[in-house]
């Protein structure tokens, strides 16, 4: 099994729509069994609220089914988990600050996996949640698309089953 975490500040914006649409990803992929995907934020700030709205309506458009409850991210996540997927520079730092510089072979931005490297760009900031999306959904194919590559054996766990 394949234990993937997406980390954002708050958890309720970019990083829940990534669990959300990886979830989808690897479920139309028949993929679902050999994962396990999760989200948290570096921040409390958010800890215990859900997905933002604006958000919502983003996944809600493009039919993506959810639930999901806030979090802050925890060292032991950091270390039970094989990916640990950031949004974007901030997130990054924070996250190598958590863990004093340890684990950071299995820590990577998103959109690092695609053909245009880069940061998500908060839509708390921006506002814009299509865009947001946009990214999310490349970083989140591209890198499936790298598991595929990389780590064959381990998702024929749902051919197997």
């Amino acid at each position: 099994m394949i234990n993937v975490i997406f980390v954002c500040l708050g958890n309720i914006c970019r990083s829940p729509m990534a669990e959300i649409m990886f979830k989808s990803i690897v479920q139309e992929r028949g993929l679902a069994l050999s994962f396990n995907i999760t989200s948290a934020g570096t921040s409390d700030c958010e800890e215990g609220n859900p997905v933002y709205p604006p958000a919502r309506r983003m996944l809600e458009k493009h039919g993506l089914p959810y639930e999901h409850i806030a979090r802050q991210l925890t060292k032991r996540d950091i270390i039970n988990n094989d990916y640990i997927l950031v949004m974007d520079s901030e997130n990054l730092f924070d996250v190598l600050r958590l863990t004093s510089g340890q684990y950071s072979e299995k820590i990577f931005k998103l959109c690092s996996f695609t053909s245009n490297p880069r940061d998500v760009a908060d839509p708390w900031i921006t506002g814009k949640f299509d865009i947001a999306y946009s990214d999310i959904l490349d970083g989140c194919e591209c890198f499936l698309e790298y598991l595929m590559r990389e780590k064959a054996d381990m998702l024929s766990y749902d051919k197997r089953h």
